[in-house]
């Protein structure tokens, strides 16, 4: 396969799966925002909450619809640019996606309607019913998803099949219960939750900041505040928990994240600078606070985390035992009654796919020698240095957004609205959660390479048989109709932000000018 339209293949499925993923965060957390909202209109009975959730909305509508467009883009391109990963397990990764078509999306399309058209036709608590079932279509579509992405991260409940040469379920439980996928999922919905918080809170701040719709600001305010710092804080602790997972299920992952070139003793230390090099093998200008990456990834003061090199060694064994199972098939093929052979490949058949990352050096893995094992054993090497400082930047955010909502909240329960300084800080802030998610995929997805199937099929093998020329079309095609949405979608969200929310007549919440004590648009500090 030449290795060109690999990386485009790469490019283009890393181009719509980002984008698509600027709409998915603001989804989650508005969903369940909304939900928050609708709760507070229906036991206050005040029509200012009404005012509240119906203005957000709108703006969760308009990212509802350009996050399905985009999304469905993505499904087929494992059909167009992935042709033998969709053969190959196809029978695994399909199921959950189908499901979250059949389940999930349906009902979050079908409630949808109702949630917008449905005001003055039910009572408030079967549309506060209708907008919870809209919140929890978002988040189970978000399950089924990464259970699926999980199960790419860490292959469980599946087998290979000699006779049918592909990877068939074996235990659907060990699929759906799946530990990387568990803690992927929770930790990418509170992101969520963090983006749409900050989001609202900025939108808010703005208003504020102008002096306009300030009851359905400051309560805007308020909510994002409390809903942010709860989902901040759960994130930070669900990243840990996210760390936990790599300990058993992607060693090679956590070892490039920290730079880990060696197994250190236990407990190791956390690397909070350096500067790593793939050339060298090593961490340069490295300092290390003791003890902390021992106790993140193993929870104990004795747990081992093993480093790059080792993994290596580990991984030519594993290739060895890949070329044996490999042997084994071959002989399958032509003699299925064959007992040593069946008896070979039982013994090891979970070592195939390191097998699998010979045919990028040799045509016949069986006839590798020990250079091209060696290149195979450090292509599982990800890239260490965009790994380093990828998750450091992420979760110098993911603490940076507790101490923001802290303050966020405690200037609402203050009822402290007039800060300026934290007003403009919370409108500039707004694009971060958004650059804290992407950099979480990017680290996920770069940490897995060499493998669309973590330690059963490489990514090289997985490609469709394209083209460069169609494939560099088809970026050009994506790039120039999603800039388009692109412009379509924060246009129409600039226009409903600058026009506002519609009017109501309440005693007390209508805009006008504000009463003394604090209430006033932008207050002395």
């Amino acid at each position: 396969m030449d290795m060109a339209v690999i990386e485009l293949s790469r490019l283009q499925f890393a181009l719509t799966a980002l984008y698509h993923f600027l709409f998915v965060p603001l989804t989650l957390g508005l969903s369940f925002l909304l939900v928050i909202m609708e709760s507070l209109y229906v036991m206050t009975n005040r029509p200012v909450w009404r005012q509240v959730t119906r203005f957000w909305a709108k703006l969760f509508g308009i990212n509802f619809v350009l996050g399905v467009a985009t999304g469905i883009t993505m499904e087929f391109q494992f059909g167009t640019n992935w042709a033998y990963y969709s053969h190959y397990v196809g029978d695994i990764f399909g199921a959950p996606l189908a499901i979250e078509g059949l389940m999930a999306f349906f009902l979050e399309a079908t409630f949808v309607g109702l949630m917008f058209f449905g005001w003055d036709k039910m009572s408030k608590q079967a549309h506060l019913f209708v907008t919870f079932m809209v919140a929890l279509g978002s988040n189970l579509s978000a399950l089924w998803i990464l259970i699926a992405n999980g199960w790419m991260q860490h292959p469980a409940g599946a087998v290979f099949n000699p006779e049918t040469m592909r990877m068939e379920v074996a235990d659907f439980g060990a699929v759906l219960f799946n530990p990387v996928a568990q803690a992927k999922f929770v930790h990418t919905v509170s992101a969520g939750y963090v983006t749409a918080s900050v989001f609202v809170l900025g939108v808010s701040a703005w208003f504020l900041l102008k002096g306009k719709w300030m009851p359905l600001a400051r309560r805007s305010f308020t909510v994002a505040a409390a809903f942010g710092l709860a989902s901040s804080l759960s994130v930070v602790v669900l990243g840990d928990e996210s760390g936990y997972a790599l300990t058993d299920n992607q060693k090679m992952k956590l070892a490039a994240i920290e730079a880990m070139w060696h197994t250190e003793p236990a407990p190791a230390g956390f690397a909070a600078f350096g500067i790593p090099s793939n050339v060298d093998r090593e961490t340069h200008y490295e300092v290390k606070v003791p003890y902390v990456l021992g106790l993140i990834a193993t929870r104990s003061l004795t747990g081992e985390v093993t480093g790059i090199t080792e993994l290596v060694d580990q991984a030519k064994v594993k290739i060895g035992s890949g070329i044996i199972a490999y042997d084994a098939v071959e002989t399958l093929k032509t003699d299925a009654g064959n007992p040593a052979a069946r008896a070979a490949f039982e013994e090891n058949k979970a070592n195939l796919g390191y097998a699998l990352l010979l045919k990028r050096f040799v045509a016949d893995p069986r006839k590798a020698d020990a250079a091209a094992v060696d290149k195979a054993a450090w292509s599982t090497v990800p890239n260490v240095p965009a790994m380093f400082w990828v998750f450091r930047a992420m979760a110098g955010l993911g603490f940076f957004f507790v101490a923001f909502f802290a303050a966020a909240f405690y200037f609402a329960t203050r009822r402290q609205f007039g800060r300026r300084w934290f007003l403009r800080i919370a409108l500039l802030i707004i694009p971060l959660p958004w650059i804290a998610a992407e950099l979480g995929w990017i680290l996920a997805e770069i940490g897995r390479q060499p493998w669309a199937i973590e330690g059963v099929l490489p990514t090289f093998l997985a490609a469709s048989d394209l083209s460069v020329a169609q494939l560099w079309t088809t970026i050009a095609g994506f790039t120039l109709l999603y800039g388009t949405l692109a412009i379509v979608e924060v246009r129409l969200m600039l226009e409903s932000i600058r026009k506002g929310p519609e009017p109501i007549a309440e005693p007390g919440d209508a805009d006008g000018p504000a009463p003394a004590g604090g209430y006033a648009p932008i207050a002395a500090e």
